[in-house]
């Protein structure tokens, strides 16, 4: 199920025996885990079973005996590869023998492969499983926003944007330096995240993406990006994200006379960040028909990599986004 409809069956006290939290966005699913442990007993009550360490004996055996020391048995397990599903029927079987158990099973992964496992948590067994998408910006940064007033950080909007931007886009990250910042009893700006913060690469994907989108050579930065091991689809993601909210920019720009960054994005990016995408969208505006050609190229690309069989997809994505930087020349 979707986030929201999981949310809603919450906040009706709705529990089950077990739970699969499994997708995109790492910190949601550690979020989640943690609160729906919290709702079925106290943290001291979790035994935890992270990647390697699983093992389905023990995890089984865990979920039919009852603690000696507590009234709640609950059993979390975190992995980043598929556990076989007729082992997964086993534990939520297992979860729902003992009154006590539940089983809280964490994926950080995403597929088809992934959501083939969804139909084994479904309420006839008492069970439930939530996919997790990446957050678009203005919803990331609110999750950074109300992470910030709970550390009684303060920090502005365009730090919280320009740290989101820097670790590029993982909030996981992010959260770690807030709360390391934390300790600083000032407002903290753009400044202190260059001072104080590290981003996960020596290439920030907001500037390889308005590079590519001028029309720069970014073959090198390319190369560099997938020798790093960021995923194709991921980075296409990225790339077409930011395609979109170019677009947005050079509508509003052509209906209004000039652009208003909340009201086109739902929030203020850094200045020198919001500078390049005004200038972004207006290069890709004085070439006609280009919008459309990179929206097709791009959406064309993501069905390619997602479904072609037998496909070299790193040398497929390189040549094709070379390709896109060579025909904005």
């Amino acid at each position: 199920m979707y986030k929201n409809v999981f949310d809603k069956l919450q906040n009706e006290k709705k529990l089950f025996k077990a739970y699969m939290f499994y997708g995109q966005c790492a910190f949601e699913i550690e979020e989640y885990a943690k609160k729906t442990c919290l709702l079925h007993g106290k943290l001291e009550d979790v035994e935890k079973l992270y990647y390697d360490d699983y093992d389905f004996a023990y995890a089984k055996n865990k979920l039919l005996q009852s603690s000696l020391f507590s009234t709640s048995n609950i059993l979390l397990i975190k992995r980043d590869k598929k556990i076989p599903k007729k082992e997964l029927q086993e534990l939520i079987k297992a979860s729902n023998t003992n009154p006590a158990s539940t089983l809280i099973f964490c994926l950080f992964l995403d597929g088809k492969e992934v959501t083939s496992l969804e139909n084994a948590f479904n309420e006839k067994v008492s069970a439930s499983s939530v996919r997790f998408f990446n957050p678009k910006v203005g919803e990331a940064l609110g999750i950074l926003s109300q992470k910030s007033r709970e550390l009684h950080l303060d920090i502005n909007s365009s730090a919280l944007s320009h740290l989101h931007s820097m670790h590029n886009q993982d909030l996981s990250l992010c959260i770690n330096d807030l709360q390391k910042l934390a300790i600083f009893d000032t407002q903290i700006g753009i400044k202190d995240i260059d001072l104080h913060c590290f981003g996960i690469g020596p290439i920030n994907l907001e500037n390889f993406t308005q590079d590519l989108f001028n029309a720069k050579d970014i073959g090198d930065d390319l190369s560099t990006l997938l020798e790093e091991g960021i995923n194709e689809i991921y980075l296409l993601g990225h790339i077409t994200s930011n395609l979109f909210q170019l677009f947005m920019i050079a509508c509003y720009i052509r209906v209004n006379g000039h652009a208003n960054a909340r009201d086109i994005l739902g929030f203020a990016p850094p200045r020198d960040i919001w500078e390049g995408k005004l200038q972004t969208a207006n290069f890709i505006s004085s070439k006609k028909g280009k919008f459309s050609y990179l929206l097709n190229t791009l959406l064309g690309l993501e069905l390619e990599l997602k479904t072609l069989k037998g496909l070299d997809k790193t040398s497929y994505f390189q040549a094709h986004i070379r390709k896109i930087s060579v025909n904005l020349r």
